[in-house]
């Protein structure tokens, strides 16, 4: 069953552009070999970090989402892990049933705010 991920992972901040872009399509190849679908890569650019990480202040944010068995979460880490280049990763399982959740409560506090004001 295809669970859904979302990876957010910081690059140094001394790399040039092209060095990022070789970094993003060496982790989707990665992910792109266990068989991920909906691959989704958004690159928010440099940032100022919240608190210093191994002496950086500055870093390149990169989120991919996507969907896979769960098997690659490990193996992809370990990658990020021993990168020279990756300062800071982090990957969550994002449930849709919360979000499914967070729609119904809203339409329900919405109806309820109507009949109120009615």
């Amino acid at each position: 069953m295809n669970e859904s991920y979302e990876m957010l992972y910081i690059l140094r901040p001394s790399l040039s552009e092209e060095q990022v872009q070789q970094e993003v399509s060496k982790y989707e190849d990665f992910l792109k070999e266990y068989n991920v679908i909906d691959l989704q890569t958004k690159i928010w650019g440099k940032r100022r970090l919240a608190y210093p990480i191994q002496r950086y202040f500055d870093g390149i944010y990169v989120q991919m989402n996507y969907q896979g068995e769960g098997t690659q979460v490990a193996p992809l880490e370990r990658a990020l892990r021993l990168s020279d280049e990756v300062i800071r990763y982090l990957t969550i399982k994002v449930k849709k049933a919360a979000s499914k959740e967070l729609d119904a409560d809203i339409g329900v506090q919405e109806e309820v705010e109507q009949a109120v004001d009615s």
